[in-house]
């Protein structure tokens, strides 16, 4: 076993670990109240990003419940490391936007493209101008929205206007401070060292404003609370399959993993594991601020679903190839569920060395391989092939990362798009 392997999980224990969150939450109030500041969120808006419109709309509603200054910043898209199919991931935003804006009850309509140039530019001069005048929270929702419906024109010739210079100087900045604070994306919000990306994340910000105190008379829950997973069986006639895209390298699929065979045990759905080889061993670049954030959001929606995680042994590279060799032999013998389960456990929340044959070997074990299966399956690099026809699967329903999931002629990604995967389950069969 190399130091790494020794190191890793002791530290990444300790800098995922819930304990560490509330210390430094702690440190960002004492500092906050030694400058005498208020509750102080900056918000981070892609001008050109459903996602974005979304939690832009709800900005008032926020700024209402709570005792708190919201600060926007007009950023630029994801450099091209941090979105590397730039074409889908942009094309499903909007679809899954519209998505979730049904779901949430918000006002979003995907118009089947995006804005113009020329409608994208004059939005961000009339959000520049309304950052600078203290308006942002007030205009953000009027402007995206009028924007998405491609009728800005007519909602907001009286509005001023920055001027291009002045908004690339600003859109430069917020940029420049977003990548300095650690993100990335567009639709986030940050706030004493911790980030909230879009409404999906709101209620973790909300439920910290209100530990704090910095709720207003009568406040109580989330706007948009974290949708609940299925907790009772469901008896559906002939449900349908639930195809699982799943990386063993990817922290949401770990957390994702044993609650999506759960979904398949209370409604009968068989789970069809599709797997892929990791991003990164595809040849695809994942920035640093990318890995942080990813990592500390998963423990944090970890620990809201109860599932173990966070004494991390990274698989990357040979401990992803021997645990995917074993992918067959656990089909074969009907336990691929039992054996994914077990192996997304130990690496994320038990740090086993996926590279060693002591971590393998109990993980395999536990799942009800024989070692000695097991040790022969991984001289067969059959799953190579397998893998790469997942990938080009995924890809064709227009997706790209993972988890991700499809349901008859539903598709979704993410570990928060459990709930679609739900409901077509039960709208499947008439039950919902």
């Amino acid at each position: 076993m190399s130091l790494r392997s020794l190191l890793m999980p002791v530290i990444s224990q300790r800098w995922l670990s819930h304990e560490r969150l509330l210390r430094q939450r702690e440190r960002a109030e004492r500092q906050r109240r030694a400058r005498g500041e208020p509750h102080r969120v900056h918000v981070f808006h892609q001008v050109d990003d459903p996602y974005s419109a979304l939690l832009a709309a709800v900005l008032p509603q926020l700024q209402q419940r709570y005792d708190i200054e919201l600060q926007g910043h007009i950023v630029e898209p994801p450099a091209d490391a941090a979105a590397p199919d730039r074409a889908r991931l942009v094309a499903y935003s909007r679809q899954d936007a519209q998505r979730l804006a049904q779901h949430l009850g918000l006002d979003y309509t995907d118009a089947g493209q995006q804005p113009s140039a020329d409608a994208v530019q004059r939005t961000t001069r009339r959000l520049v101008a309304a950052a600078a005048q203290g308006h942002f929270v007030d205009l953000a929702g009027p402007l995206s929205a009028a924007m998405w419906r491609a009728d800005e024109a007519e909602a907001t010739t009286r509005l001023p206007l920055a001027s291009a210079d002045e908004a690339a100087a600003h859109v430069a900045q917020a940029t420049a401070l977003r990548r300095k604070l650690g993100h990335y994306l567009g639709a986030t919000l940050y706030y004493g060292g911790e980030w909230y990306w879009g409404v999906d994340r709101l209620h973790h910000l909300e439920a910290r404003l209100q530990a704090l105190g910095a709720a207003r008379p009568g406040v109580q829950g989330a706007m948009f609370p974290a949708d609940a997973d299925l907790a009772a069986p469901e008896a559906l006639q002939q449900p349908p399959a639930i195809d699982y895209f799943v990386s063993l390298r990817s922290p949401y699929s770990a957390i994702v993993t044993p609650r999506v065979f759960e979904l398949g045990r209370l409604t009968g759905a068989p789970v069809r594991i599709r797997y892929v080889l990791p991003m990164v061993m595809r040849g695809l670049p994942v920035p640093r601020e990318k890995r942080s954030y990813i990592s500390l959001d998963a423990a944090r929606e970890a620990r809201l679903r109860g599932v173990p995680f966070g004494r991390v042994n990274d698989p990357v590279g040979r401990p992803v190839e021997r645990g995917l060799a074993l992918m067959p032999l656990a089909e074969r013998q009907g336990c691929a569920p039992a054996y994914l389960q077990s192996f997304m456990r130990g690496v994320w929340a038990e740090g086993l060395d996926a590279g060693s044959d002591r971590g393998l070997r109990r993980i395999a074990e536990r799942a009800g391989l024989a070692w000695a299966d097991a040790q022969a399956a991984m001289q067969d690099q059959g799953w190579r092939g397998v893998a790469e026809a997942n990938r080009a699967e995924l890809l064709g329903l227009g997706l790209w990362g993972v988890p991700s999931f499809r349901v008859g002629n539903v598709a979704a990604w993410g570990q928060d798009r459990l709930w679609v995967v739900q409901q077509a389950l039960l709208k499947s069969t008439g039950a919902a």
